[in-house]
């Protein structure tokens, strides 16, 4: 069995290679945001170069095989090369009830689609996304789909900022 470490290791190495001195090389990255709840699932894509994360979709959950068959749809749309999946862990930091649920459903469905999966911390990316919501005047409760994109931008985000913080880190390291 791999350990997450092996398959972090791996991924870095096909996502950071590493270019001579002096020679500007864009990577270009297709990565999809998912916040999975029980009810939707926010989707969040983000651009070629891997800069910005954006809201797609908000899918809402109805059946395993549906949930699959609709992301399947936009992995193909977007040439997505890995799943980029909130993992809600509890305050005091520890795997709760929910987190081991969204580890459950993003088994079955890495299983099928055959793509690498990386968890980010999402404590609290739902209140900011809401946060932003009510920043646009808008009401929460009717806008929860809304809610369930921005968060899946927020997990894509930091993940992004991580791997663009982790690049230049490396290629200090090279230089």
């Amino acid at each position: 069995m791999v350990t997450r470490e092996e398959r972090e290791d791996e991924t870095n190495t096909q996502i950071f290679s590493q270019t001579p001195q002096n020679t500007k090389k864009t990577t270009y990255i297709s990565a999809l945001g998912l916040d999975v709840g029980s009810k939707r699932i926010g989707i969040a894509g983000c651009d070629r170069t891997g800069l910005i994360a954006t809201g797609i979709t908000t899918l809402h959950r109805t059946s395993f095989e549906r949930d699959v068959s609709e992301l399947k749809q936009i992995i193909q749309e977007r040439d997505v090369e890995i799943l980029v999946v909130g993992l809600p862990y509890s305050m005091d930091g520890s795997l709760g009830f929910q987190a081991r649920q969204v580890q459950k459903f993003t088994k079955r469905i890495t299983a099928i689609l055959k793509l690498p999966v990386e968890y980010v911390d999402e404590r609290l990316t739902s209140y900011q996304a809401e946060q932003m919501i009510i920043a646009q005047k808008l009401s929460p409760s009717r806008n929860k789909g809304l809610i369930d994109r921005k968060a899946a931008a927020l997990i894509l985000q930091q993940w992004l900022d991580t791997r663009r913080q982790q690049q230049k880190a490396l290629d200090q390291k090279n230089a």
